[in-house]
């Protein structure tokens, strides 16, 4: 039997990561960042075969119990990278656990041997820290794909530049370590949406759907959104763990990051769906998600089955 480490696998995303690899047999062992806060992790404890499944507390700034966490695993998932819209402090809530996290994860994953398939999660952000905005010289309706060049701006949000320079410190780890011998893939899925499997309440992704489920506009970039009418591209959470694991169990792809991402629709319309109503007009696919189709063989739900999910 083999054994998964998920970073982050208690949360929104992660914790469908953590329910897909156990459903597939494999031991799971999942990070949390304060074990004594069960109501962050014990959702977990009723999938099947949890029996498999372990909790271990990890900080993934400190080193010496990072490297204790992925030493016995065959496959490292990345998904403990904060996701925080409203930020006091961006040094202390985003740039210092996402860049110096990561740093630490490449250092220790390099030393330690055992490992066959490493995958991050990464985001949308990782080639435009613009999202939902277009990226720069496009507008609303340019596609983009994982072909187009990567935008990065100062001015886009704390979280986006992030995930952006963490993406690039993968990069550039892959280009000057030619003869690792486990492979890194990386998908970087849209905003995504659907129905958190714990009960807690303080999920962003979840909070955010809320917010716009009820026209709720606790800050600036909020109310942007709703002044610009943005058309958000949106993936469901299960498709996101769905492709996370066919990226860890799928050789062969070695440096590859994959965009995932279902339909786009205009805020007023995501807000309609939330409430369940019919959306005003179409739905149009600006981050194109082909190469995922093919090479993860996943068929992305429609947008309007994820906000129905999240809604009931």
């Amino acid at each position: 039997m083999k054994k998964v480490g998920v970073i982050g696998g208690s949360g929104f995303i992660g914790s469908y990561i953590t329910k897909a690899f156990l459903n597939q047999g494999y031991q799971v062992k999942v990070s949390t960042t304060n074990i004594s806060r069960e109501d962050k992790y014990e959702h977990l404890m009723v999938f099947n075969k949890s029996d498999n499944l372990h909790i271990s507390e990890l900080d993934v700034t400190d080193k010496i119990a990072l490297k204790d966490f992925v030493s016995d695993c065959d496959v490292v998932i990345h998904s403990g990278t904060p996701f925080i819209l409203d930020v006091q402090d961006p040094k202390s809530q985003l740039f210092d656990p996402t860049i110096n996290g990561t740093e630490n994860f490449l250092d220790v994953i390099n030393s330690t041997p055992g490992i066959e398939k490493v995958v991050f999660i990464a985001s949308v952000a990782a080639w435009n820290t613009n999202f939902p905005f277009p990226a720069e010289l496009k507008n609303f309706t340019d596609t983009f794909d994982e072909e187009d060049t990567r935008f990065t701006s100062t001015e886009s949000h704390p979280y986006a530049q992030a995930k952006f320079i963490a993406n690039h410190m993968v990069d550039t780890f892959i280009e000057e370590n030619p003869d690792i011998e486990f492979e890194i893939s990386s998908v970087s899925p849209v905003m995504v949406m659907g129905k958190s499997l714990s009960k807690r309440e303080d999920s962003t992704s979840g909070g955010f759907q809320y917010l716009i489920k009820n026209n709720m506009a606790p800050d600036d970039f909020i109310q942007t959104l709703y002044d610009n009418d943005v058309p958000l591209a949106i993936v469901d959470v299960e498709d996101v763990a769905n492709a996370t694991f066919k990226a860890a169990t799928t050789l062969g792809l070695h440096g590859k990051n994959y965009l995932l991402s279902s339909e786009t629709y205009k805020v007023s319309d995501v807000q309609a769906m939330l409430n369940n109503d019919p959306p005003k007009e179409d739905p149009s696919i600006i981050y194109k998600n082909d190469l995922a189709t093919a090479e993860l063989d996943i068929q992305f739900k429609p947008v309007i089955e994820t906000l129905n999910s999240y809604s009931n």
